[in-house]
């Protein structure tokens, strides 16, 4: 039998003079409906995770049958094969990345019919972009990022009519106004996704408010955008799941004895009428599919071929009912056509909660140092991207090294990927895909380093552990140690620079002979009895760096100590006493009082302003139920839900105090797995907080889950702010939501949010803002008390589907977590993001730091480095980067939220990157700005219904522009916080 299918399949192919169609695959090939009627857009699809309980390749390929019977490619291969047979059907792709690697597979004559299907709107392509994201734990930057990787492929490939028009964000566990932003700005005509807070989805259920019109921003123009809830999660119909996974019976006709049309038909329609009463049109979206179907689609198809056919001919019966084949923007695209009003929408979707005590809030912290490598991956590919494009490094093997770490970031935007709510074995794979990819991207840098510098034979290697105090170049000794130091900002930036050393006497030079001022300061006890740890460097030298955008600095070993009065190693005294009880860490900028009793922080000032700061670390113990019901939940990778109050520690904790003369350190150690050192730089306007927590202790049978609170006399009125994936600061007031009233039995995790970048609380006068290193989830349970959770230990599984207790182990005990957290105090600006966006940026995108053994200082190849001094302060770089071999893409973002519009030419760039032509494009890089023709709908209470369908167009003239004209053409204009994309065509 398979014989003939497959021969049946070929014959299809050979019969298909196949010459891609143009301009068919838009609206114009979506299937006709009836005004007086419900249609039914029928929407086959399945839902492909890169990752979660098995690994990429085990999904892709199938293997690992005992975890979860899924095969992406046999999915892909039999939907193609389907939808050749019927030009009536179709099916929407969302994972681009296993799109990519089952194209790449197939035979020519398969290729050429599937840009037919392309071309002909038959196989649509929705969201787009490598994985399918999530939306708490993610930065901006990376989004951005992978969907340029997926997007730019499907153009490449398939041209303009793979573009996807929607969102198709159908599974992760919360949504974010940014990536409804983000969403916009790539000139999507709207989103749909199929998780939302039970309550509030229960609500809009009853009120026909399903679908909305989302203003994604509050600074940008035309942010507005069409967004819809699915009506049950995104699974077919109960009842009418015709999967191979499935246990529906399928629609049997014909003289069979068995034949169940007329009372399936009557399940449908009853089922779609009562649907159609939650939603204000006369369209409806049935999704038909779920996760990992279709894997034999012709089982699906022919089911759903006899259902649309005995469903419509129960219309010359009279039913209303019309039901056919079609897509998620042919949907919209008759919704657009109804010029009707929608309801409004202005916060975002976060907390998730499933029921009663399952607020999925967990994975805003699971897996912490997961969390952190994938900052770090970003940190390499921003960096690299910038460094091959300014060395012209074009050859394949460079093109190959960055696209592996291009796609390996694409994998880790996945929603169980950056959101740690995979398998362990899985998260172990995708450690190992970044590693590797991170590995590759540094031989791109070292080879562009070597053109951008004179030290054409230097090492340039990387110390993926210095967050350890390890880099195997300076493990035996740091003598004539080169550290080249890259700037991926647009701007000069000095930043403290650390290098794991040997306690010796050093010398730090620039380029130039001058001196740099640079002081040793012990590792924390705590760091150098890590377990597999060699322990050959104890110190750190430091020293103040200033780039523009490479510098190179110089370290060798003084043959004697240098004089007392031009530095202060080791030292472990009290820096000033107030009184008995007190000390303090103070510079020219900031002081830190702390209470000798307790060892803890007391009191703050900086900016012109003091405030009692404590902080403390908590302990939640996690729930432990034993099943999957809402009362029994336990605490889990997904789930946070705390057994009981909080437990703070208020030992006293140990301390030593390190006195330097740029950088001054207390060391605390709070208990046996957790420690912390709080540190000030002179001139750094921060306090910085270096945590250490675990291996977490589980030996009294309770998962555990660490916070860390900063508490304050602030009156901040049940309200706090925080970021939305690194963007816009959304505020937030405890124990409420934007348009329902929420199910508080779970009010600590209930009150929890995704902190990606930053959170604040302000009174009137004061306000405390803390930025950490990587996702975190926090909260403000008390007024005047901000809160961030740091790791997470737990024993039992919260039965959401992963099949694991979220226990991370390494070396044999409980896994062990460092980070960041940073701290101003200031006066309660006028507008309150005005610097810190730009502090935010600086702590995501640090210098990068490579290091050569070399006996002299290389200077930098100047000419090979553009100029951005003619950038405003608040205006960044936000992408560099090689688009194709003569071409280079920009993408620059005016940082700035106060109001301030700010101008600048980019002409003086354009010229120093050899420019020929220059254009704008959408956000994702990979649509002329001028395409733009987006949806436009109209909102309850306006009072305004147009007369015929509308859009939005590019808010600004695009700029188009080459090196013929005038330096007045390539003016740029950006608003706050608006970000602009540019294509480069070069020499």
């Amino acid at each position: 039998m398979k014989y003939f299918k497959g021969v049946l399949v070929l014959l299809v192919l050979v019969s298909l003079n196949i010459v891609v169609s143009e301009n068919v695959c838009g609206f114009e090939s979506c299937p006709k409906t009836n005004s007086n009627m419900i249609n039914v857009h029928l929407v086959p699809h399945s839902h492909d995770d890169v990752g979660w309980l098995k690994t990429v390749d085990q999904y892709y390929y199938g293997s690992n049958k005992n975890i979860q019977h899924a095969a992406v490619q046999y999915i892909l291969d039999t939907v193609v094969e389907e939808l050749l047979k019927d030009s009536k059907r179709r099916f929407i792709q969302v994972e681009t990345s296993f799109f990519f690697k089952w194209y790449s597979e197939q035979t020519e004559t398969m290729k050429k019919a599937v840009k037919q299907l392309v071309a002909e709107g038959r196989l649509e392509f929705a969201g787009g972009a490598w994985s399918m994201n999530d939306e708490a734990a993610v930065h901006y930057q990376s989004v951005i990022d992978q969907f340029n990787l997926g997007l730019k492929f499907l153009k490449n490939t398939f041209g303009a009519c793979a573009r996807p028009r929607i969102g198709w964000q159908i599974d992760p566990f919360g949504h974010s106004r940014e990536m409804a932003s983000i969403f916009a700005q790539m000139g999507y005509n709207g989103e749909f996704f199929a998780r939302m807070d039970y309550a509030e989805k229960n609500k809009r259920l009853s009120t026909m408010t399903m679908e909305m019109i989302w203003k994604s921003s509050v600074f940008l123009k035309n942010s507005e955008i069409f967004t819809g809830l699915l009506y049950r999660h995104y699974g077919s119909p109960p009842g009418f799941c015709f999967d191979i996974h499935c246990q529906d019976d399928p629609i049997i006709d014909g003289m069979s004895y068995d034949n169940n049309v007329n009372k399936r038909v009557d399940d449908f329609i009853a089922y779609v009428t009562s649907m159609s009463k939650s939603f204000r049109a006369n369209h409806i979206m049935v999704p038909m599919g779920d996760d990992f179907q279709y894997e034999d689609a012709e089982v699906n198809f022919k089911n759903m071929d006899k259902l649309i056919k005995y469903v419509n001919n129960r219309q010359s019966e009279g039913s209303k009912i019309n039901i056919f084949y079609s897509t998620p923007s042919c949907y919209l695209y008759e919704l657009h056509q109804l010029l009707q009003s929608w309801p409004n929408k202005t916060e975002d979707f976060f907390p998730y909660s499933s029921d009663t005590h399952s607020y999925w809030t967990g994975y805003f912290t699971s897996r912490p140092t997961q969390k952190r490598f994938e900052r770090d991956g970003n940190h390499i590919l921003q960096t690299v991207k910038q460094l091959i494009t300014l060395a012209n490094l074009t050859t394949a093997k460079h093109e190959k090294g960055l696209r592996n770490l291009r796609q390996a970031m694409g994998v880790m935007q996945h929603h169980d990927a950056i959101t740690g709510t995979e398998k362990q074995a899985v998260a172990q794979d995708y450690d190992r895909m970044l590693f590797n990819a991170i590995i590759g991207a540094e031989n791109n840098a070292r080879d562009a380093l070597r053109v951008l510098t004179n030290l054409n034979n230097g090492e340039f290697q990387s110390c993926l552990e210095l967050n350890i105090s390890v880099c195997a170049l300076t493990q035996t000794s740091a003598n004539n140690i080169v550290v080249t130091l890259v700037n991926p900002l647009a701007h000069t930036s000095s930043q403290y620079v650390r290098l794991p050393v040997r306690k010796e006497n050093y010398q730090v030079t620039d380029e130039n002979g001058r001196e740099v001022p640079s002081e040793t300061v012990p590792v924390p006890l705590e760091i150098l009895s890590l377990q597999h740890r060699s322990n050959d460097t104890q110190h750190e030298l430091v020293f103040k760096a200033s780039v523009k955008k490479i510098s190179n600095f110089y370290i060798r070993v003084l043959p004697f100590p240098r004089k007392k009065h031009d530095l202060l190693n080791d030292q472990t005294i009290p820096i000033a006493e107030n009184d008995a009880d007190e000390f303090t860490l103070e510079n020219s900028l900031i002081k830190l009082v702390f209470d000798k009793s307790t060892g803890g922080l007391k009191r703050v000032e900086m900016n012109g302003v003091s405030e009692n700061i404590h902080q403390s670390f908590a302990i939640y113990k996690g729930f432990r139920g034993n099943n999957g019901l809402s009362k029994n939940r336990s605490s889990g990778a997904y789930v946070f839900r705390p057994d009981g109050d909080i437990e703070v520690l208020n030992d006293k904790i140990e301390y030593s105090i390190y006195n330097g003369l740029n950088v001054k350190e207390v060391h605390q150690h709070v208990n046996k797995w957790i420690s912390q050192v709080v540190r000030i730089y002179e001139g750094v306007n921060r306090v910085e907080f270096e945590w250490l927590v675990g291996p977490i202790p589980t030996d009294d049978g309770d998962g555990k889950e660490i916070v860390t609170r900063f508490s304050t006399n602030l009156s901040s009125n049940g309200t706090f702010y925080t970021d939305s994936n690194g963007r816009e600061m959304l505020e937030r007031k405890r124990n409420q939501r934007e348009f329902f009233k929420p199910d508080m039995t779970e009010e600590i995790s209930g009150n929890y949010y995704p902190v990606t970048a930053q959170m604040y609380m302000q009174d009137e006068d004061k306000r405390i803002t803390l930025f950490n290193d990587r996702s975190q989830g926090g909260t403000s349970l008390e007024d005047g008390e901000l809160e961030l959770m740091l790791h997470r230990r737990l024993l039992n599984d919260d039965a959401f589907g992963v099949g694991e207790a979220l226990n991370e182990e390494q070396f044999g005990t409980g896994l062990i977590a460092r980070g960041k957290v940073f701290l101003i105090l200031n006066a309660v600006p006028k507008n309150p993001m005005c610097a810190e966006r730009l502090t935010q940026h600086e702590i995501h995108l640090p210098f990068c730091k490579f290091f050569s053994k070399t006996n002299s200082v290389p200077s930098v190849v100047q000419h090979l480095i553009p100029d951005f001094t003619d950038f405003p302060e608040s205006i960044e770089l936000l992408s560099l980067e090689a688009h194709s071999t003569n071409k280079i893409l920009l993408r620059v973002e005016n940082m700035n939220s106060c109001g301030s519009i700010k101008s600048f030419n980019i002409y003086p760039l354009f010229k120093s990157l050899r420019g020929q032509q220059i254009w704008e494009v959408t956000l994702d890089g990979n649509l002329p700005l001028r395409h733009i023709k987006r949806f436009k709908f109209h909102q309850d209470g306006t009072g305004f219904i147009p007369s015929s369908v509308s859009f939005f167009s590019t808010p600004h003239k695009p700029i188009e522009a080459n090196y013929t004209m005038d330096a007045s053409e390539f003016t740029v204009t950006l608003l706050p916080m608006q970000i602009r994309t540019f294509i480069l065509r070069h020499e």
